[in-house]
């Protein structure tokens, strides 16, 4: 593809053809605000922030739309530039509703700081919000209207995530973001990935707050409080605190958390690796059994949620597992309450989770009451910050046994593919004890579908993995049409995976529309796992006790009873 020359404020600069002018800023390391732009999401040059000069050009265009031509000349911060982003600014703080002080968005919020970079008067128009109610029906998602600069890219993110559960309704200055027939969010097709939360640039949209139950649960002598990290809670939560993207800070993760209250903190690694010794079981007895295939990982509760309510046909090919934070649940009000003997209704579980999705999993019928609340990464965030907690100083600290050990396997379930390649792991293991292959990185990246095929003691397994819903249903219709053929397929709602949840650190769109967050968070849970001396889930000592304790064998009685679980179509929760 040929290149065109061109000068972005005087800078010469050379960009691929086709590319936009917001494209050759950025090449030229000049910065151009946005609001409704958000890469590989929105870009609709709707919100007019991004207005630049450009010869041959008439008037102001906008730099996230414009293609660029060979010799045209780009000014972006001229006097006209700066008064028209100014002039929008205050436009949109005079339906705005301005309660940045108890906004979750507070100095993380894209309207006030590029209100603050142009020196806009929030009072330049008289403010009238337009006063709609707020949406707190839903487990996840929190929508207030009031807030909602009407940017669209909450909408594009749920329309790229196949589920358009939100569109724009009315037109005008009536439009605003609502769902088909004026429903509620609880009763719309939302799954609960929150990647609308994480697009949104202001608070229009945010996740349910679960920390106040928290601080009571740790102020409450009668109870024992145990808090349980999810994988790639380590490789983001440091993003919090200003830490490089892809910063591992388990070690000051674990510190952290103690020091809010008196509590043990356990690692969900370990039942990443309980679920793999029993998806891998249970794969390989639906392939010697013939049962219905291809099967898929049962992890993800927003992959869950889709699948019942959008393709129920394929709910048997859901594997019965629970996720590691059901396990864990399970697993602790059952055996960590019987060895200790501890009254299930005493001990209070926390889990930190990067999913806004885990919310309403720990209300599904089949789980109520394993795991009390689901904290987000950014929750957890800001009870540190709470509690005055200095994050950055902190020296690492170990998880609390008997929960500390695990695979590197477990660890990688955080990235996209990470779980089929744990399976794949154990699964050859158990074919072909002389299976020596541990990584597998076809199934690894953040390519958004992934094929395979691999052949243990002679048998061919046909493996696929997708992230982001849009993928999942391209997958799922192959199948159906017979175009393609697997036997194992892992999906994760959310684009890259856990790494990239709807309850993840929100980061500036500078960053986001630049850096490559799946890849650089994905790296430290990959390079966890290189350094760790177990690879595969079946070799962790913590899962050898557990089942020579408690379960007996993987798909056991007892396994099925604590760690397994069922689907419904269109269910409540």
């Amino acid at each position: 593809m040929a290149n065109v020359n061109l000068k972005i404020n005087n800078i010469p600069v050379s960009v691929p053809e086709g590319s936009t002018i917001l494209e050759a800023a950025r090449a030229a390391h000049v910065e151009i605000p946005t609001l409704c732009y958000l890469k590989d999401v929105n870009c609709v040059g709707s919100c007019r922030m991004c207005l630049v000069e450009a010869t041959g050009a008439r008037g102001l265009v906008a730099a996230c739309v414009y293609p660029v031509s060979e010799g045209m000349e780009v000014k972006t911060n001229t006097e006209k530039c700066r008064k028209s982003r100014k002039m929008t600014l205050e436009l949109l703080l005079s339906t705005h509703k301005k309660k940045c002080l108890s906004c979750e968005r507070n100095h993380n919020c894209e309207l006030q700081r590029l209100s603050a970079e142009y020196g806009a008067d929030e009072d330049y128009f008289e403010n009238s919000p337009r006063g709609y109610a707020i949406d707190d029906s839903n487990p996840c998602v929190v929508r207030d209207n009031d807030k909602c600069i009407n940017c669209m890219r909450c909408v594009a993110a749920c329309k790229k995530q196949h589920v358009g559960a939100i569109g724009p309704i009315a037109r005008g200055f009536a439009t605003h973001v609502g769902s088909a027939g004026g429903v509620e969010l609880k009763d719309s097709s939302c799954v609960g990935c929150g990647q609308c939360v994480v697009a949104c640039p202001v608070g229009a949209l945010t996740l349910k707050s679960d920390v106040d139950p928290v601080w009571k649960a740790l102020s409450d002598p009668s109870k024992k409080v145990v808090f349980f990290t999810a994988p790639s809670v380590r490789a983001t939560l440091g993003e919090v605190f200003d830490m490089p993207v892809g910063t591992n800070v388990e070690g000051k993760m674990v510190a952290a958390i103690r020091r809010l209250g008196d509590c043990e903190v356990f690692n969900m690694d370990i039942t990443a690796d309980l679920t793999i010794m029993e998806e891998a079981t249970e794969l390989l007895n639906r392939i010697k059994n013939k049962g219905t295939m291809p099967m898929f990982t049962s992890c993800c509760p927003g992959w869950v949620k889709f699948v019942e309510q959008s393709f129920p046909e394929f709910i048997p090919n859901l594997s019965t597992c629970k996720s590691p934070q059901g396990m864990f649940g399970g697993l602790l009000k059952t055996y960590y309450c019987e060895k200790h003997g501890i009254d299930p209704k005493d001990l209070f579980v926390v889990s930190v989770i990067p999913c806004s999705a885990k919310k309403h999993e720990i209300k599904r019928p089949q789980l109520e009451g394993d795991v009390d609340v689901a904290l987000t990464t950014r929750e957890l965030g800001s009870m540190i910050k709470t509690a005055g907690i200095k994050f950055t100083e902190l020296e690492d600290e170990a998880f609390d046994d008997p929960f500390a050990t695990c695979s590197g396997g477990g660890t990688i379930f955080g990235a996209t593919g990470g779980v089929m390649e744990a399976a794949l792991r154990v699964a050859a293991k158990m074919l072909d004890g002389k299976f020596e292959v541990v990584d597998f990185p076809e199934v690894r990246g953040v390519s958004p579908i992934k094929e395979a095929t691999y052949t243990v003691a002679g048998i061919p397994v046909r493996v696929a993995v997708a992230s982001g819903l849009e993928n999942a249903a391209t997958v799922l219709n192959d199948i159906k049409s017979g175009k393609k053929q697997y036997d194992f397929v892992e999906i994760m709602a959310c684009p890259g995976g856990c790494v990239n949840g709807g309850g993840q650190p929100t980061l500036p769109d500078s960053i986001r529309n630049s850096a490559d967050l799946k890849g650089l968070r994905a790296k430290a849970l990959y390079t966890s796992d290189k350094e760790n001396k177990i690879r595969l889930s079946s070799d962790s000592p913590v899962i050898e006790t557990l089942y020579k304790e408690y379960f007996g064998a993987p798909n056991s009685h007892k396994a099925h009873e604590v760690l397994h679980t069922s689907y419904k179509a269109n269910p409540k929760i």
